[in-house]
C-alpha cells in the first residue's frame, strides 16, 4: 500500500523534504512507521523519540494501523508543548552532537553531556585489558527505568530543558561510546551539571542493563551492589 508521509518544522529541516510517498505492508502501525523513517532517515532519528503522528488530520498512536492512501504528518510537539526527552536502547553508533541538538531549545544556553567509552586497559585495583564489552537489558523493564530516571531529573532540576539519556547494546570495541546522558538549560548555574551526573549514578543503580567484559584473560559479567529500597518505588 502507498501512503503519503508529511514533515513539518524541525522535522521537515532535518529530513530535507515536506512529503513523500511509501510503500509500506498492508495493516502497518503508526510504531512500525516510526521505526521505518529512522532507519530510512538515519538523521531524523534523534527527532522520532518525542516526534507526534497524525492520520487523515487526526492524532494517532503507536497501536493505529495505517490503510492505502492515509495522509500521515510528523511534527514535533507544538509550541508550549512537553520540553525534549530522548530515552533510548540502541545497538546502532551514537551521533552525539545529533543527540545534543535535538534537546536544544531556542533558550538553551548551556549543556553537560557524560559519555562513556569501552576502556582498553582498566588500572582501578588490578590490571585488566579488555578486547570488547558485551551489553545486554531486560529492555521493557530498562526502558520504564530510563523514563523514572528522567522524570526523577526534572523533579529534582526543573530548570532542566532537555534530557537525553541512550545507551548501547550488543557488543562494542574498546574507544566505543557506550551510553551518552545529557541535559540542557538556559544557564550553567541552573543545575545541568548536578543533573547530568544524577543520571549516570541513577541508570547505574536502577536500569537493568548488565556488561560482560572480555579479555585475554577470559570473561566476566560485571555486577554491581545496590539494592533497590522504598525511595525507587514510583506511583
Amino acid at each position: 500500500m502507498q501512503v503519503r508521509v508529511l514533515y513539518f518544522a524541525s522535522l521537515r529541516d532535518r529530513v530535507g523534504l515536506r512529503e513523500e510517498q511509501l510503500d509500506l505492508p498492508e495493516g502497518v502501525t503508526i510504531a512500525e512507521l516510526r521505526s521505518r523513517l529512522g532507519e530510512r532517515h538515519a538523521h531524523l532519528a534523534p527527532l522520532l523519540d518525542t516526534a507526534l503522528f497524525s492520520v487523515n488530520r487526526e492524532f494517532a498512536f503507536p497501536e493505529e494501523r495505517l490503510s492505502h492512501a492515509d495522509e500521515v504528518a510528523v511534527f514535533p510537539p507544538v509550541s508550549g508543548g512537553a520540553p525534549p526527552t530522548i530515552l533510548r536502547l540502541t545497538e546502532e553508533a551514537l551521533d552525539l552532537d545529533e543527540l545534543l541538538a535535538a534537546i536544544v531549545r531556542p533558550t538553551t544556553g548551556a549543556a553537560c553531556v557524560f559519555t562513556g567509552v569501552v576502556r582498553a586497559v582498566t588500572e582501578r585495583a588490578e590490571h585488566r585489558e579488555t578486547t570488547r564489552l558485551e551489553y545486554e537489558a531486560y529492555a521493557p523493564m530498562a526502558e520504564a527505568k530510563l523514563r523514572q530516571v528522567a522524570e526523577e531529573i526534572r523533579e529534582r532540576w526543573p530548570s532542566v530543558e532537555g534530557i537525553a539519556i541512550v545507551q548501547r547494546l550488543g557488543n562494542l570495541e574498546p574507544g566505543t561510546p557506550t551510553l551518552l546522558i545529557a541535559c540542557t538549560a538556559a544557564h550553567r548555574d541552573s543545575g545541568v551539571f548536578e543533573a547530568a551526573r544524577y543520571g549516570i549514578d541513577r541508570l547505574k543503580e536502577i536500569v537493568p542493563i548488565w556488561k560482560k567484559e572480555v579479555g585475554p584473560g577470559g570473561e566476566s559479567w560485571v555486577e554491581g551492589e545496590y539494592v533497590p529500597g522504598d525511595i525507587d518505588r514510583r506511583t
